[in-house]
């Protein structure tokens, strides 16, 4: 809940600015605020993946896919992320999110951010993202049919598969159980 005010914000007036493809990269223009910060004085390490999220809000109203998911009743999900950070963005500096789609496969869709200043990344991640529907995780079929194909040369790199395999966590169908290994 500490950035459903920004969320709303953008929410309104990301719908104002220019007009962009989902396939295309966006770039969210945004500054350093006293509650981005921690006791170090830059932005704290974990809200970075919570402003990425604007930027992702950002790119689906933007793109126009923020009606369809509603008019569908989908909801979007974060199912893995990593993060690497170069530089610290310091309070009151001004900088992007930049946002695109990486690709796809069979479970998830796949998202690169970047935190940018003055031309240079600061932090970089990569989401798995997943559409959730009344009945569950909505099928890449249905996706592609409410937004169209992506394009022929988004093919998703190989590491990103390994990436998801190797962090994943088991079904909620199957147990979980909390076992240190020794």
């Amino acid at each position: 809940m500490h950035l459903i005010f920004r969320t709303l914000w953008i929410l309104f007036a990301s719908r104002r600015r220019s007009k962009v493809s989902i396939w295309d990269s966006a770039s969210l223009p945004l500054r350093v605020q006293l509650t981005d910060i921690d006791i170090a004085m830059h932005v704290n390490n974990g809200m970075y993946l919570s402003l990425m999220d604007l930027g992702r809000f950002d790119l689906m109203i933007r793109s126009g896919v923020w009606k369809v998911m509603r008019r569908n009743g989908w909801g979007p999900v974060v199912n893995a992320e990593t993060i690497t950070f170069r530089k610290s963005l310091q309070l009151g500096q001004r900088y992007t999110i930049e946002t695109r789609i990486l690709g796809f496969d069979e479970r998830a869709i796949f998202f690169e951010q970047r935190m940018v200043h003055g031309g240079e990344v600061y932090a970089r991640a990569y989401i798995a993202t997943r559409l959730l529907g009344s009945k569950g995780p909505v099928p890449n079929e249905e996706i592609f049919e409410a937004l169209g194909n992506p394009p022929a040369e988004m093919v998703l790199p190989e590491w990103i598969h390994e990436w998801r395999i190797n962090t994943a966590l088991p079904s909620t169908r199957r147990p979980a159980p909390h076992e240190w290994a020794r």
